[in-house]
């Protein structure tokens, strides 16, 4: 071809592409990005825990008196922690509903630019949300359960 292209047309290089290298390197550039998108979503999922993880701290502290009070009329640890917990998984909830369309349109486009594309499943949203919530059970757990088992004697006793 080399020889080819020189005899008809000799001002110009002869530059040619392998078809399989050209695809190795689109997916090692996919793979790249798939790393890198892993790495940044595990420290942002870290980083959100452990602002969650304060925000707890902060709401069991500023509501040790009424968790004392309620465990004085009888309340138990799961009603108690349910307490602190149920405003977490609320806010979780809206939070689904408003990254969820929003994930979905921009994986739809995302996906577009490829010549094979699968749709994107209902369940994966299902998944992702009940990773959510589970990982925002475990991160407020402890201080939730701190403050339900706490005596509350000491909590009252500042007053």
């Amino acid at each position: 071809m080399e020889q080819v292209l020189k005899k008809l047309n000799p001002d110009y290089e002869f530059v040619y592409d392998f078809t399989d290298e050209d695809y190795a390197y689109k997916v090692a550039s996919a793979e790249r990005t798939g790393k890198l998108v892993t790495l940044f979503a595990g420290l942002t999922i870290l980083i959100s825990c452990l602002g969650l993880f304060g925000l707890a701290a902060y709401m069991a502290e500023n509501r040790t008196k009424e968790i004392g009070i309620r465990k004085v009329l009888g309340a138990s640890v799961l009603q108690v922690t349910s307490l602190l917990s149920k405003e977490f998984i609320v806010l979780i909830f809206i939070a689904f509903l408003i990254a969820s369309p929003i994930a979905w349109y921009a994986m739809k486009n995302w996906l577009s630019d490829y010549s094979y594309r699968t749709e994107i499943s209902w369940w994966v949203f299902a998944i992702t949300g009940g990773l959510a919530v589970i990982i925002t059970m475990l991160t407020i757990s402890w201080q939730s359960i701190k403050a339900a088992i706490a005596n509350p004697v000491s909590s009252l006793r500042d007053e």
